[in-house]
């Protein structure tokens, strides 16, 4: 949320009338939604695919993380990435910038037993339209055309390319307060580049207890945690057309050079990639 604005809260329960069913597996819902409106955390017994046509959302979804301790995952999603939520997650969302919002309600009859673990899915111009067409017809209520588009979208989910999930975050209330606290330090100035030990000082730990931290609570090191940090907050700003150089700035990187070998490592694709003028090639499979 920006500096300054207050947030602008949207009833949860007002889902119910677009609620999946036996007889219509699964529903779309089109809407247009303001810079800074946000969902109280909430969960229902469907799953939800959460993305946008344009704009950028916040979706944060409360999971089992390792050694079934709960955790908070925060993925940030342009148009060109969507969030599966499994039923029954908890999940809130917020829009950071004006959003086209386009979320499918999947009942969970359709959802594949290793569905069941939050989601970050590479959504193409086939899915985005096949999303609308299916809201049109959703309208018009023609069952054979619903029928053959949710098949079509099932489809398309089942063979989108799996992206890394987003930054996973201690569960509130539960944990280390020192862990969460460092997370949401860096969280707020994600181009600091200061040592695990510089940070592991300043919250009253030393660099041993906070590396084990690390791996207990969010099951990573901190040097990739830091990455998934960096990716979260550049993905958005390559969406939207920024220069690589000024985002490999805006995420303390001394190098275009440097930011784009750590981004292709981790994405499997250059930076340029994910700019408006083209989109992720790499591909991948769908793994539990």
């Amino acid at each position: 949320m920006r500096r300054g604005k207050t947030p602008i809260p949207l009833a949860v329960d007002d889902t119910e009338p677009f609620a999946p069913t036996v007889a219509r597996p699964l529903r779309t819902r089109l809407r247009d939604l303001p810079e800074d409106t946000h969902f109280e955390p909430h969960q229902h017994e469907w799953a939800q695919l959460a993305c946008c046509a344009s704009g950028l959302l916040q979706v944060m979804v409360r999971a089992p993380g390792p050694a079934g301790a709960t955790q908070d995952i925060s993925v940030i999603a342009p148009p060109q990435r969507a969030v599966w939520i499994p039923p029954r997650a908890q999940h809130s969302v917020m829009v950071v910038e004006a959003a086209q919002s386009r979320t499918v309600y999947l009942h969970a009859s359709l959802v594949p037993p290793d569905w069941q673990q939050v989601r970050v899915l590479a959504v193409t111009p086939l899915l985005h339209a096949l999303i609308d067409a299916q809201d049109q017809v959703s309208y018009r209520d023609q069952a054979q055309e619903q029928a053959a588009l949710s098949t079509l979208v099932q489809h398309e989910l089942a063979h989108a390319t799996c992206l890394p999930v987003g930054v996973p975050l201690p569960a509130a209330g539960h944990g280390d307060r020192r862990l969460r606290a460092l997370c949401q330090g860096l969280l707020a100035q994600p181009d600091a580049f200061d040592t695990l030990a510089q940070w592991a000082g300043d919250h009253g730990a030393s660099e041993r207890t906070m590396a084990r931290l690390f791996r207990a609570e969010l099951g990573m090191s901190f040097h990739h945690w830091r990455q998934q940090v960096v990716l979260a907050r550049a993905l958005p700003r390559l969406a939207q057309g920024i220069p690589v150089a000024q985002v490999a700035a805006e995420s303390g990187y001394a190098s275009e050079s440097a930011f784009s070998a750590m981004f292709k490592a981790s994405m499997g694709a250059s930076p340029r990639r994910f700019r408006p003028t083209g989109h992720p090639t790499h591909t991948g499979t769908i793994a539990a």
